[in-house]
């Protein structure tokens, strides 16, 4: 076969066969070093990310495995062109098709189209990518875009004319349809092989069946915009989840005092903390609302889970807190009418509530509890957690019933409601249950360890301040609401 480079210039040496064994055996190490990275990959394909990076693992092993073959092409030396149909033999079968995941060496053949004697040579390689019995004589360069896909053909002849007349190298890509009707891609890098005059005698070819490495990066890069995408709806989701938050908890920035004058009056603040990980919204609700006849109505919540389905639920359910306590109705009544709500929706959830109506003309604070940390009582650099009535988690179960407690609060009392996720992992886990009993859990002795900082500050967003300068900084799994009541003279 003649030089790819010139008919009157020696062919280049082949590089020495050691230094390419050790490029072979460099290969081999780090072809199986990414086996392994791929193996320890999470392959269940339900994370976007998972089924991203295990698909770019696969396409680094074809990647491997193409630098392998032609390492070892290159250290044998090009195979000689099989002999003239003429001399092979009259039984010579057909060469089977290239199995989809057999040895690449099979995936790389050569060939020469000689222009003067218009005979052409192929290599052994070649008839298996192209899928042709190699008894049959090779295709001339006019023959050889029958093989080629309509849609590809204009691009070859363009290739091969570019090549021929204006002696430019060919390095480019098309589609063939095999005899079986597979399509395989094929690359091809080619060379005119010019005379002493310059003129073009001959061209040579290496085309690389490129059908696998194409498939991979086309996974790759759908696995890639199926990250994407899912992180846009996560985006999304979470701006949507907001933007409902904010509609629906009252927008203070300061303390707010109750509209009611006289004795009894509440100085009230609250603050929303976000969980330190994960980017979605969570259910987690606080409120104060004024009701017929000056009384008022506290209350925090959470509904489990996280993204715009919870919030939107979260915004439902404080609409009916909201609806059914202007009408009068108790807490406790309240709360078994909010779990019936929550047991019908489409979409079940659970929730855990307090919710606290209080008479400023008595200072009475009648309040109820569905699987919720009892409210905090804070009294002269003191505190405790109220005794909680009975009631279960809301949506646990149908028909439940939830008791009622009462309190009388005095002058300069300070009440403090929170959601479970306000107090960090580090000063414990208690479960909601324990969180309000007698006896406290290391979480509610955390908020209770500020009842001496409690009693000296002058207003509720000065409490508000100190708990979150002492728990707002930490790492936490949830996000959280306090809210904190102060009885005014």
């Amino acid at each position: 076969m003649p030089s790819h480079l010139s008919a009157d210039r020696s062919a280049a040496q082949p590089p020495r066969r050691g230094s390419v064994d050790a490029l072979i055996s460099q290969t081999r190490q780090l072809r199986g070093e990414v086996d392994a990275v791929r193996r320890e990959a999470p392959s269940d394909g339900t994370d976007p990310q998972d089924r991203w990076q295990r698909a770019l693992c696969n396409l680094a092993m074809h990647q491997l495995n193409d630098l392998d073959a032609h390492l070892a092409q290159l250290r044998d030396g090009p195979p000689p062109f099989p002999a003239p149909p003429a001399a092979a033999p009259a039984t010579t079968a057909a060469v089977p098709a290239v199995s989809r995941h057999g040895s690449l060496l099979s995936r790389v053949g050569s060939a020469e189209w000689n222009l003067l004697t218009d005979e052409a040579g192929w290599s052994g390689e070649l008839y298996q990518i192209l899928g042709r019995d190699p008894a049959a004589p090779p295709l001339t360069l006019d023959e050889l875009p029958s093989l080629v896909l309509d849609e590809d053909r204009a691009k070859l002849t363009s290739m091969v004319t570019d090549c021929l007349i204006d002696a430019k190298p060919i390095d480019g890509e098309f589609r063939v349809v095999r005899p079986d009707g597979e399509v395989r891609a094929v690359h091809m890098m080619a060379e005119p092989v010019l005379d002493a005059d310059g003129s073009t005698t001959s061209m040579w070819a290496v085309l690389r069946d490129v059908s696998e490495l194409r498939r991979s990066q086309r996974t790759v890069s759908e696995r890639r915009d199926s990250l994407q995408h899912q992180r846009h709806l996560a985006q999304t989701e979470r701006r949507i989840a907001v933007e409902l938050q904010e509609s629906v908890l009252p927008p203070w920035r300061g303390s707010l005092r109750s509209p009611h004058r006289g004795a009894g009056t509440l100085d009230l603040a609250a603050h929303y903390l976000p969980a330190s990980t994960g980017a979605l919204i969570g259910g987690d609700w606080y409120d104060a609302l004024e009701l017929p006849g000056g009384e008022m109505l506290l209350s925090v919540g959470d509904l489990t889970g996280h993204g715009v389905t919870v919030t939107s639920g979260m915004a439902m359910l404080l609409g009916a807190l909201r609806g059914m306590a202007m009408a009068g109705t108790e807490p406790g009544q309240l709360m078994s009418w909010l779990n019936q709500l929550l047991d019908t929706t489409v979409q079940p959830a659970l929730g855990s509530a307090v919710c606290c109506r209080y008479r400023p003309e008595t200072r009475t604070l009648s309040w109820a509890q569905a699987g919720h940390p009892a409210p905090l009582l804070f009294r002269e650099g003191t505190g405790r957690a109220l005794t909680a009535p009975d009631g279960v988690l809301l949506g646990a179960t149908s028909g439940a019933v939830y008791g009622q407690a009462e309190e009388t609060l005095e002058e300069g009392d300070l009440l403090l409601l929170h959601t479970d996720g306000l107090v960090p992992r580090q000063w414990g886990s208690p479960r909601r249950a324990e969180a309000g009993s007698e006896a406290g859990t290391a979480a509610v002795q955390g908020l209770l360890g500020l009842a001496p900082r409690f009693d000296g500050a002058r207003t509720a967003q000065d409490c508000v301040r100190m708990v979150v300068e002492e728990f707002g900084e930490s790492e936490r799994a949830d996000d959280a609401c306090v809210l904190i009541a102060r009885v005014g003279s």
